[in-house]
Order: C-alpha cells, then sequence, then structure tokens
C-alpha cells in the first residue's frame, strides 16, 4: 500500500510523520502550512518543524503523466527513442571510422618502421662478413709464412671489375713445421703412455651395455627444415656441444643445464661440418655454401669467414694443435696449401688426388680421392694411435692399420645400413657408429657392446663424452640424444 500525503493526496517524495495527528505529510508542503499557521492541518492542534518525524522509504516510480497514456503520445515516445537511437549509431560508426584510420596509419608506420630495421640489419651483416673477409689483407702477415695472393672469390668481392688471377701457393716455415713435429712427437710418447694403462674413471663395457636414453631434445633446430647433420662436443668441458643443421643454423647446447648457449646465424646453406675448439670459447662450421666460419660462442657472432673453396666444402678437422684446420672440398683440382692469417692460424689444405694426414712427419694414406666422393666415405682415427676407421655405402665398416696400410678388421652390418657417422672415444677403446640406429664397438676384440634404436630417422653423427660417460647423438629427425648410466 502506497504512502499518500494528507494534504496533496499524492506520494510524497521527502514523507515526515506529524506526532501530533499520526498522518503522513509532504515534508515541504507540511513546513509551508506550519510557517503560516503553527498548528497540524489535521488535529489543528500546535506543531512545529522540529517535532517532524522523517520516514525512510525506498524510491517509487512515477506513473507516466495523463498526456502520455493516449495512443499519439505513445507513438511519440516511440519516435523520440528511435531517432535517439539512431543519432546514437551515428556517432558509433563516426569514432568507428576514425579509429580505422588511426590503426591504418599506425601499421603502416610499423611496416616501414619494420623494412628499415630488416635493411640496416642486412646491410650491418653484409659490412661485418665483408670487413671479416678483407681483414686478412690488412698486411697482418703470420710470422713463418709466406703470404699467399688473395683467393678469387675474396679479390672478387673486394673488386668485382678485377680479373681473377691464379692464386700463389704458400709454403709452410721450418718453425711451423717443427712445431708440428714437437706436438706430434708429444702424442706418441701419450700414446705408448696410455696404451699401457687405461683411463682412470674410463666406463667399462658392462656400463655400455647398461647405457640407456637419459635425455632427447627436438627444440635445437628449426622445424620447418628438419635434420641436424653434426655434432661435436667440447673437450674442455663436455657437457656443452655444437650441432650443425639443415636450416643453416650452428647451435651450442648445454646439456647439464639444458640451455641454449648460442645459436650461430650466417651460412647461407646447411650446415654439414662443426667442430667445437677444444681450449677456446670457438666454433667452426663449413658448409655447401663454399665457406668456413669461425664462430666466437660468448657474442654469437662469426668472427672469419674462410672462403678457401670454390665448390661445397664436405668436411673440416682441426689439428691438434688448435691451430690449423684441415678442410676438404669438391674443388680437389690442385694440391696447394692456402692460408689467411687473422688472430689465431687456420691453414686450408687442398687435396687433389691424394687423401693424407699429418703424425710424427708426413704420412700419407693414399686413396683416390675420386674413390673417396664416389662411395661417399666416412673416416675416423683412433685417438693417438694407427688405427683408422672407415665406411661407404657398401654397409661395412673397415679398419686399417697406417703403419702397414692394411684392413685388418671389416664390421659387417645389415644389408642397406648406411653409416653416416664414425667416432672413436678419447681413449681409443670404443668406436660408435652412426646410422640407421647407433652402435658402441670394443676395440681390439671389436666386439658389439649396445644397440640404440632411439631415433625414428637416420643418426647422422655421434660422439662420446668425457671418458665415455655418455653418448651424444643427433639425427634426420631433429633430435639431440643423450645415452648413459640411469641410476
Amino acid at each position: 500500500m502506497a504512502l499518500c500525503c494528507a494534504i496533496s493526496n499524492e506520494v510524497p517524495e521527502t514523507p515526515v510523520i506529524s506526532p501530533v495527528s499520526g498522518h503522513i505529510f509532504e515534508k515541504r508542503l507540511i513546513e509551508k502550512y506550519i510557517h503560516d499557521n503553527g498548528t497540524d492541518p489535521i488535529a489543528n492542534e500546535k506543531l512545529s518543524v522540529d517535532q517532524l518525524i522523517p520516514v525512510k522509504s525506498s524510491a517509487l516510480v512515477k506513473p507516466r503523466p495523463p498526456s502520455a497514456t493516449s495512443i499519439p503520445a505513445i507513438l511519440k515516445s516511440l519516435q523520440d527513442e528511435w531517432d535517439a537511437v539512431m543519432l546514437h549509431c551515428f556517432t558509433l560508426r563516426q569514432q568507428l571510422q576514425t579509429a580505422r584510420q588511426e590503426l591504418s596509419h599506425a601499421l603502416y608506420q610499423h611496416d616501414a618502421a619494420c623494412r628499415v630495421i630488416a635493411r640496416l640489419i642486412k646491410e650491418v651483416t653484409a659490412a661485418r662478413e665483408a670487413l671479416a673477409t678483407l681483414k686478412p689483407q690488412a698486411g697482418m702477415a703470420a710470422p713463418g709464412y709466406n703470404a699467399p695472393a688473395p683467393h678469387p672469390a675474396v679479390a672478387a668481392e673486394a673488386n668485382p671489375e678485377a680479373a681473377i688471377q691464379p692464386t700463389e701457393e704458400a709454403v709452410m716455415s721450418e718453425e711451423v713445421i717443427k712445431k708440428l713435429q714437437d706436438k706430434a712427437t708429444l702424442l706418441t710418447a701419450e700414446r705408448k703412455k696410455r696404451g699401457k694403462t687405461v683411463p682412470e674413471g674410463l666406463a667399462t663395457s658392462e656400463d655400455i651395455r647398461s647405457y640407456r636414453q637419459l635425455a632427447s631434445h627436438t627444440g635445437l633446430h628449426s622445424a620447418s627444415v628438419p635434420g641436424i647433420l653434426s655434432v661435436d662436443v667440447c673437450l674442455r668441458d663436455t657437457s656443452k656441444i655444437v650441432t650443425g643443421g639443415n636450416d643453416k643454423n650452428a647451435v651450442v647446447f648445454n646439456k647439464d643445464t639444458e640451455q641454449v648457449m648460442a645459436i650461430l646465424k650466417g651460412h647461407t646453406k646447411k650446415v654439414t661440418s662443426v667442430i667445437y675448439h677444444p681450449e677456446e670459447e670457438l666454433v667452426i662450421s663449413a658448409s655447401p655454401d663454399h665457406t668456413i666460419r669461425v664462430w666466437g660462442i660468448t657474442t654469437a657472432s662469426c668472427g672469419q669467414i674462410i672462403r678457401a673453396h670454390d665448390a661445397p666444402v664436405t668436411g673440416i678437422s682441426l689439428h691438434a694443435t688448435g691451430d690449423y684446420l684441415l678442410s676438404c672440398s669438391t674443388d680437389m683440382v690442385s694440391g696447394q696449401i692456402r692460408h689467411r692469417p687473422q688472430g689465431r692460424e687456420y691453414v686450408n689444405f687442398h687435396f687433389s688426388s691424394f687423401f693424407f694426414f699429418f703424425k710424427s712427419n708426413w704420412l700419407c694414406f693414399v686413396y683416390s680421392w675420386f674413390l673417396l666422393n664416389k662411395m661417399k666415405m666416412r673416416l675416423a682415427f683412433k685417438n693417438l694411435c694407427y688405427y683408422l676407421a672407415t665406411s661407404a655405402e657398401d654397409s661395412v665398416v673397415k679398419l686399417w692399420d697406417l703403419r702397414k696400410l692394411k684392413n685388418f678388421k671389416t664390421l659387417q652390418l645389415e644389408d642397406g645400413y648406411e653409416v653416416k657417422g664414425l667416432c672413436f672415444d678419447q681413449s681409443g677403446t670404443y668406436l660408435a657408429v652412426a646410422g640407421s640406429d647407433v652402435r658402441v664397438y670394443l676395440c681390439k676384440q671389436w666386439s658389439e657392446l649396445a644397440v640404440f634404436n632411439d631415433h625414428t630417422a637416420a643418426a647422422t653423427g655421434v660422439c662420446f663424452g668425457q671418458n665415455s660417460s655418455f653418448l651424444a647423438s643427433v639425427s634426420m629427425d631433429r633430435s639431440v640424444k643423450f645415452f648413459g648410466p640411469t641410476d
């Protein structure tokens, strides 16, 4: 039941109660009546404003006035509401159009900025590569070498209009030869000592047999171009490895922290060979883009680009001194030794029709380069020893004694088994084979210790950790897997 004012008979906005008569009044009306008469309008007894008692009530919706109850009035109200809605929609459309124009302008500015940044990055990268290429010609001649003329590729970059001239052969000095011979003598002495005793802490055959997969990482290289082609372990800290992939990148990874330390970008084609320098934070990579790159790991930048080949580089190997690099390519047309000085010295050896390695004196293990290239041969040296392991497309691994140039053992694999990588451990006790699976053999007895079938595609590379405490392998399935003891 609604409360009504005793004077106006309408619902009061601010109701009050008179304690004299007990009726409800509109505060505004009763105050005016008391001011004029000083009495209660119903009881006619004396009443003051202070005696009025306020009443609290919820707000009520006033009924429409009588003018809004007719059909024409209702139609007019609806028309007013429609007009208001249309005006509001028009305002919203104007605001939307303005916002679209502002957003389009901002996106255009962002796209232009990205294009400018990409162009500047490309120019900086080209400048760095040109600087790294031209530095060897700056006159920093290394002691003990007769510096050769610039390589045609380098000369062409420096002066595109200049004619390509034949390169002059560099000559190794007596000082450098003595350095290599001294290192060979030291390695020979170490080999004789190690040949009598097993290195302390070396994993036993039973340990190798019990190895299982410890970890698998598939996020190191791009999934758009799957496949890891090469791997190498840092001898100074075997928790660090470097991999080269089909995605044109080399990646430095720490297996203990499971963190990527550096992504080395710069090659224009896949990275087929990688080497982790045993003493310095350097990585060397080779690619079919005709270049060999030397990377600083801490800065993840290319410190030197070696353009010694005019064809795809098929393999690299670091000398035991850590100062000289051996590279081979499909452009083996001359028996030249090219030398490019820059900081640490790296020498690229070019083979013609022979494949040779350095040992105490120049010892040539002779194979036709044509045969090696045609058979896609894989090679691995037994550390500090005279043994060489080779494989081709005939599903066998052959062991050679370099002192007699004799094949003294052949490991027959299954038909169709394609060997992609061979690796001896640092002690020369075990041989790992990567291909359709990953296998480990015990040297001397040449018995099979373990077979790992965890990869879902062909394994392309394998290497041992310190004292064979673990085994790392890479595969075309884009994974890096570590095998070791589970306890």
